[in-house]
């Protein structure tokens, strides 16, 4: 889904969406700023790379961090549900995943991300996705995978 197709959706139905990035480092947040007027349906986000920002600022649990690690289906959905709770918005999308060019922590295969759904009053979700290229080519590729989500889920599917 284009980036505008997306801002007419929110802008239409009156809704707003934050974002909670960790590998795609505000690329998200960018995106979603390209449309002008965006102001109206995007407040803004949350980059927690590392250093423990997840948990500070998110408030994502040690626990899951330690049980569940940076890269998994309950990482976007916490990291996303702090930041909709954060920011007060009807919608979030998280972005969690291994850029390349090497595996860091994780001993998933680099271009695996999982992005997640929060949604005010409703049930979270999160999708795992495989993006083959670089390092930008898989940033760019979770971020508008993060896009498309809400985007089937603004559309009802």
């Amino acid at each position: 889904m284009e980036v505008s197709e997306l801002a007419a959706l929110l802008t239409a139905q009156g809704k707003t969406v934050s974002v909670a990035e960790a590998c795609t480092c505000g690329l998200v947040g960018y995106l979603l700023g390209t449309v002008p007027g965006s102001s109206r349906y995007f407040p803004g986000g949350v980059v927690a790379y590392t250093g423990g920002l997840k948990q500070k600022i998110l408030g994502v649990s040690d626990e899951l961090y330690d049980t569940k690690g940076s890269v998994s289906r309950e990482m976007a959905i916490a990291m996303a549900r702090g930041v909709l709770e954060l920011t007060g918005t009807d919608y979030a999308i998280s972005t969690t995943g291994v850029t390349g060019p090497a595996q860091g922590h994780s001993s998933l295969p680099i271009g695996t991300f999982w992005v997640g759904l929060a949604v005010k009053d409703g049930e979270d979700s999160a999708i795992e996705i495989h993006v083959e290229g670089d390092r930008d080519a898989t940033k760019h590729g979770a971020a508008h995978s993060a896009i498309d989500l809400l985007g089937r889920h603004l559309k009802g599917g």
